[in-house]
């Protein structure tokens, strides 16, 4: 078996493990459901100040969240009518107007003189890319802040598996990590029987040996479709004989297909960095089965749990990371975690290169106990 400490690698490094985030990337902000028609929402990603809004015409938006004139939070104010008749967003400190890409549309302290002398459209805040796809919002967080930044180079994931209408069950939580250790958590196939011991999913006593194949697949890896395994009885609450693939993506995306037949599972959890020390999970499900139907609260319940132990054992694990340890991760339970960390750093150098991203990933066969 190999040991290998996280921080030793032959490639360079753009940053260390649990530092800086990725950038250029789609970044998860949130549900189309919940940014409503003329509302604004206060968010902070990646320890930038965001505005995500919707146009009482519908169209999703996001701005930073800094009027230039003052640093008045623009969340705070309103959205109106501008000058042209189009929708703005007003600032609530000196009524200072923007459009939702982000540029200057009135300036009311101005009289007219000073209006005709001043282009105001010359003063702008920073617009972020945004898509809407499946009912979920997408932002893009780019390296660039400037109004000239090249556009996005590629769009945000199509799901398989978004069936059964509206989200089925929606939960998140604030883990208080880098979203380093957030993803290294998410992917770990071998705290299972430790941090999630109930009767209806693991325990210790259940433990036995697991191989899975694993593929490459765009901007991540996946673990192919499979059987679960025979200790994981939640599975067996589907009935049938359901098969699963597990998929990971850059840059904190990962999603479990279920099939079950004719019906389908889809449980998307979605990481986004609020800033260095905290990290945002949201778990979200849409399925056609019964059992999201009939069963609900008590699977929601069982999602709750999982969310909370994780969260338990991140406040545990910050006791030992605020010493700035070395960490040790091992083939093959913990090669998902040097396959993230390989991903990012592939991501960088294809970036500051100007070619194309290569995977790291090659097709393999993972073996461990859990």
């Amino acid at each position: 078996m190999q040991v290998l400490p996280v921080a030793k690698d032959d490639r360079p490094e753009p940053q260390r493990f649990g530092q800086g985030f990725l950038r250029d990337a789609w970044w998860f902000a949130a549900l189309s459901a919940d940014v409503k028609p003329g509302e604004m929402d206060r968010h902070e990603i990646m320890g930038e100040p965001v505005l995500l809004g919707r146009t009482r015409a519908g169209e999703a938006y996001a701005l930073r969240d800094v009027c230039p004139h003052r640093a008045s939070p623009l969340a705070a104010g309103r959205m109106i009518k501008g000058p042209d008749g189009d929708e703005v967003v007003e600032c609530p400190y000196h009524g200072w107007m923007f459009r939702t890409n982000g540029v200057c549309a009135h300036i009311p302290s101005l009289v007219a003189e000073q209006t005709e002398a001043m282009d105001v459209s010359r003063i702008r805040v920073r617009s972020y890319p945004v898509r809407e796809q499946q009912g979920l919002i997408w932002i893009w967080m780019a390296s660039d802040p400037r109004p000239t930044a090249a556009a996005p180079d590629h769009e945000p994931p199509t799901l398989n598996g978004v069936v059964g209408g509206s989200p089925k069950l929606v939960d998140r939580m604030d883990f208080d990590a880098h979203i380093d250790h957030a993803v290294v958590g998410l992917m770990d196939p071998a705290h299972g029987p430790y941090v999630h011991q109930q009767w209806w999913w693991r325990s210790s006593g259940s433990m036995h040996d697991k191989a899975k194949a694993f593929e490459p697949r765009e901007y991540g890896f996946a673990m192919a479709r499979h059987r679960p395994s025979s200790n994981s009885y939640a599975y067996k609450l589907l009935g049938g004989a359901p098969a699963t693939e597990i998929q990971f993506r850059l840059p904190a995306l990962r999603w479990e297909h279920i099939e079950v037949g004719p019906r389908q599972v889809l449980g998307l959890t979605c990481l986004t960095p609020i800033h260095e020390k905290k990290t945002r999970i949201t778990q979200i499900f849409w399925s056609d089965h019964w059992a999201f139907t009939l069963l609900k609260p008590f699977i929601a319940m069982g999602g709750r749990a999982f969310l909370k132990q994780d969260g338990d054992m991140v406040n545990l694990q910050n006791e030992g990371l605020k010493y700035d340890p070395t960490l040790l991760w091992i083939d093959d339970a913990d090669k998902q975690a040097k396959w993230y960390q390989q991903l990012k750093k592939e991501w960088a150098a294809s970036r500051s290169e100007g070619r194309p991203f290569r995977n790291p990933v090659e097709a393999t066969t993972l073996r461990w106990r859990s």
